[in-house]
C-alpha cells in the first residue's frame, strides 16, 4: 500500500449488512499483515462494541459505538477522523508512518452518506482520500437481504468491489445466482469470493439470470432495526443462557438478525455471535487488546419487531440473571 501522491491518507471503507462478515475478512487480512500499516476505526450501531476485541492485529484501532457514522454517529466520525489527521500532522510517532484509514461501518450504515460527509468536509479533503468502498455480502442471506432491505441495495450500489462471504456454505446453484445478481444490480463492481476471511472462488454466473430485485426506494413500511443490550453477570447459568438463546432464535430468527457479545465464563472471554437461525462456534477472545471489563458479559441483539424489556424479562425467567 502507498500513500496517496498528494500526502493524503487513503480511505477505505468497508461495509455490509447485518452478519456479511466483514470483521472476519478484516481480521483475516490483518493477520497476514495485508493492512498492517492501516488505522482501523470500528463503527458500532449498538453502544457495546465487541468487533474491536477481535482486531487487536491493527496498528492503531478506534471505536465508535452508539450509532451509524452515516447519520447519528456522523459528527463523531468527522471529530475523530479530524483528530487523527491533526496527530499525524503534528508529528504524532503512532500516527506518521500510517498511509492508509480502514473504516469499518455498522452493518445498519449506508456507505454513501459517509463518503459524501469525508468528500466534502473542508479539512478532511485535504488529509484523506476514498479509495475504495468494500461491501461484504452474505452468500447464504444475500439475496433475501435484497429483497427484503433497501439498505443492502444502496450498500451495493455504492460499492467499488463486492465481497461475497461464506461461499463454502452456500449451494453451486444459488451462489451463481447471486453472483449474476450482483454483476446486474452493479456491472462496474469487481466481485471476489471469501470464506472465513480468506479468498474463495466463485462458480461461472454466465448465462445465469439474475433475480429481479426492484430499485431501494427508501425504507419502505418494515419497523425499524434496533440494538438491545442484554447485561448478564459472571454468576450466569450458561446452559440455561444457551437455551433461551437457542429458543429466541428459532421463534424469531427472521426478526433477529444478528447477536453479538463478549462473555466472561469458565472457559475465558467468549466471543457469542449468531446471524439469524445461524449460531457461530464460540471463540475464545484473547486478554490482549480487550474492551474495557464493563463491556464485558454484555450481549447485544439486534433486529426488528420486539420490545427491549420484552426480550430481558424472557432472558431473566431464564437464568435469572437479566436486567
Amino acid at each position: 500500500m502507498s500513500e496517496a501522491r498528494d500526502g493524503r491518507m487513503r480511505l477505505t471503507v468497508l461495509g455490509g449488512f447485518l452478519g456479511s462478515g466483514k470483521t472476519t475478512w478484516l481480521r483475516h487480512q490483518l493477520h497476514h499483515g495485508q493492512m498492517k500499516d492501516a488505522l482501523v476505526i470500528v463503527n458500532e450501531a449498538a453502544e457495546v462494541p465487541v468487533d474491536d476485541a477481535l482486531l487487536a492485529r491493527s496498528a492503531e484501532l478506534r471505536v465508535l459505538a452508539g450509532g451509524c457514522a452515516c447519520c447519528d454517529g456522523r459528527e463523531a466520525l468527522v471529530t475523530l477522523l479530524r483528530a487523527i489527521c491533526d496527530a499525524r500532522v503534528g508529528g504524532d510517532d503512532a500516527l506518521a508512518s500510517l498511509d492508509r484509514v480502514v473504516l469499518e461501518t455498522s452493518g445498519l450504515a449506508d456507505p454513501g452518506p459517509i463518503v459524501d460527509t469525508i468528500r466534502t468536509d473542508p479539512v478532511l479533503i485535504h488529509h484523506l482520500m476514498v479509495d475504495e468502498i468494500i461491501i461484504a455480502i452474505d452468500a447464504l442471506y444475500g439475496l433475501d437481504q435484497m429483497r427484503n432491505e433497501p439498505l443492502t441495495l444502496r450498500q451495493i450500489e455504492t460499492a467499488d468491489r463486492l465481497l461475497v462471504t461464506k461461499v463454502d456454505a452456500a449451494a453451486g446453484p444459488d451462489l451463481a445466482r447471486l453472483v449474476a445478481t450482483l454483476h446486474a444490480l452493479n456491472p462496474g463492481a469487481a466481485i471476489a469470493g471469501a470464506a472465513m476471511g480468506s479468498g474463495a472462488g466463485l462458480p461461472d454466473h454466465a448465462g445465469i439470470e439474475p433475480v429481479a430485485i426492484p430499485p431501494a426506494q427508501g425504507e419502505g413500511a418494515a419497523a425499524p432495526i434496533a440494538a438491545t443490550r442484554l447485561d448478564l453477570s459472571e454468576a450466569t447459568d450458561w446452559p440455561a443462557f444457551s437455551i433461551w438463546l437457542s429458543a429466541l432464535l428459532h421463534a424469531r430468527g427472521d426478526d433477529i438478525m444478528r447477536v453479538k457479545g463478549v462473555v466472561r465464563t469458565p472457559a475465558g472471554r467468549l466471543l457469542l455471535q449468531s446471524v439469524r437461525k445461524v449460531v457461530q462456534q464460540p471463540e475464545i477472545v484473547p486478554e490482549a487488546g480487550a474492551k474495557p471489563t464493563d463491556d464485558d458479559n454484555s450481549v447485544v441483539v439486534i433486529g426488528r419487531g420486539f420490545r427491549a424489556e420484552d426480550l430481558r424479562r424472557s432472558l431473566a425467567y431464564f437464568t435469572g440473571e437479566g436486567r
